[in-house]
């Protein structure tokens, strides 16, 4: 990373600390939704057969990927 310095005025410099405040609130309420999913599909998979399912949308899906361990559904991205 380069070290430097920038000027920039006080109101753009709050609305960059409010954008990044959003996006917290918002990258921990996804991690919650992510968390509530997986809790959701390990439900589903002990109360009907989704194997199928969940394979066909694995080979479907460009950026997710379903797995399960024993009966907890995992969700990863492919990305990471």
């Amino acid at each position: 990373m380069v070290k430097g310095s920038v000027t920039i005025s006080l109101d753009d410099y709050h609305t960059l600390i409010e954008s990044s405040i959003k996006i917290k609130e918002m990258e921990e309420k996804f991690l919650v939704a992510s968390k509530e999913l997986q809790v959701f599909l390990s439900f589903l998979s002990s109360r009907a057969d989704i194997e199928k399912h969940v394979e066909e949308f694995n080979r479907q899906s460009k950026t997710s990927k379903i797995t399960f361990e024993g009966t907890s559904a995992k969700i990863e991205l492919k990305n990471d």
